[in-house]
């Protein structure tokens, strides 16, 4: 008995009332959110509107549904179409199945579809959803946890995965837990992809080969531990050498990109590029209103502080025609005073030349007698 080791979900569906709620289910759209999130992060920093790839995401997500279930039952076709089976089973994509291959390929087209009609480039729409598929296949591995699928060979490791389920041809005990694997190789490309682009400025679909790439680089090395029936060609599982050969392409693609279109797209959603300037000219009329309100600020700052001082020098006239006015009353009170002794003073000189003129006739007057 292994004392450490990855235990197994009993029951992959939880049952609210009449509603299954599957976890494998939960694990995709939780991907898919992701991707959609940070795609969306990503494409505006490259200049993009908010929602293009959302709504690029409408046409891409379904179309990588069907092609990843295609994928699968062409190439597990015997467990839908052999004898003893159900070939509607096929269609219960809820019980696990989808081949990240026909997702890609079918996704692409789909997300072809969806970036001509919005008039952008598939290549620069695929660089910025790039890590994000990472991430979403991150996530859509522990689906394969819910189900007690995807495991590799038996091992004594102390996290092992406990296998407990024995149908459709499944030994309990003890195994690699290569969906562990291989969802820790996804989060590390994911993170590969957002440096490159960042220290090499990749464009033109070059991050998107990137991921491409690297992915294949792991999913080689995991797909060799599985243990589950798949086609052999040479001794080697089929998505081993579909792994080798989307590699390849990638590399070649990569390598040919940098030569022919070096550096990342000056423009990316063209819409996105003639909403800039429109946008700058409101910013400059808007700036333009407020100098002019500004101004006229100033100017009604200016006409109150004339009117102000002019009121002030009305005051201060005032204030000097009063003081003249008052200077004059008492320059005329002085001139009263003034002339009121002089006038005092030559009555005074009448009344004295009036008395010798009577004493002069009186001393006359005795002479005579």
């Amino acid at each position: 008995m292994e004392l450490a080791y990855i235990p197994s979900p009993s029951h992959g569906v939880l049952h609210l009332g009449p509603i299954p709620l599957r976890g494998y289910a939960f694990c995709i759209i939780i991907g898919v959110f992701l991707a959609v999130w940070l795609g969306n992060k990503r494409w505006i920093a490259r200049g993009g509107r908010a929602g293009t790839v959302a709504d690029i995401a409408v046409w891409a997500v379904p179309f990588g549904l069907v092609g990843g279930r295609l994928y699968h039952v062409i190439t597990d076709y015997e467990l839908y179409f052999s004898e003893g089976r159900d070939w509607v089973d096929a269609f219960k994509i809820w019980q696990g199945g989808l081949g990240i291959w026909g997702a890609i390929a079918l996704g692409a087209l789909g997300a072809w579809i969806g970036c001509r009609r919005r008039g952008i480039p598939l290549p620069a729409w695929a660089d910025a959803v790039a890590p994000g598929i990472a991430f979403a296949q991150a996530c859509g591995r522990w689906g394969n946890w819910f189900n007690q699928e995807l495991y590799g060979r038996a091992t004594d490791l102390p996290w092992a995965l406990h296998i407990t389920s024995s149908t459709d041809g499944r030994v309990p005990g003890y195994y690699h837990p290569t969906f562990l694997y291989e969802s820790l190789w996804c989060v590390g490309v994911g993170f590969l992809v957002i440096w490159a682009d960042r220290r090499f400025k990749l464009g033109h679909g070059r991050a998107f080969a990137l991921y491409v790439a690297a992915y294949c680089a792991g999913r080689g090395w995991i797909e060799y531990m599985r243990v589950d029936d798949a086609h052999h060609i040479l001794g080697l599982r089929l998505n081993v050498w579909t792994a080798m050969v989307v590699f390849v392409l990638a590399v070649v693609y990569f390598v040919i990109s940098s030569r022919l279109r070096p550096g990342r797209e000056e423009v990316v959603e063209p819409r996105a590029a003639e909403d800039a300037p429109a946008e700058g000219d409101e910013t400059a009329a808007a700036e333009d209103t407020g100098a002019e309100d500004e101004g006229k600020v100033k100017a009604e700052g200016k006409d109150k502080g004339k009117d102000k001082g002019t009121a002030e020098d009305g005051e201060g006239a005032d204030g000097d025609s009063a003081g003249r006015g008052k200077e004059t009353v008492t320059g005329s009170a002085a001139s009263e005073k003034s002339a009121k002794p002089e006038e005092s003073e030559g009555s005074a000189s009448v009344a004295g030349s009036e008395k010798e003129s009577v004493a002069r006739d009186e001393a006359g007057s005795a002479k005579k007698s």
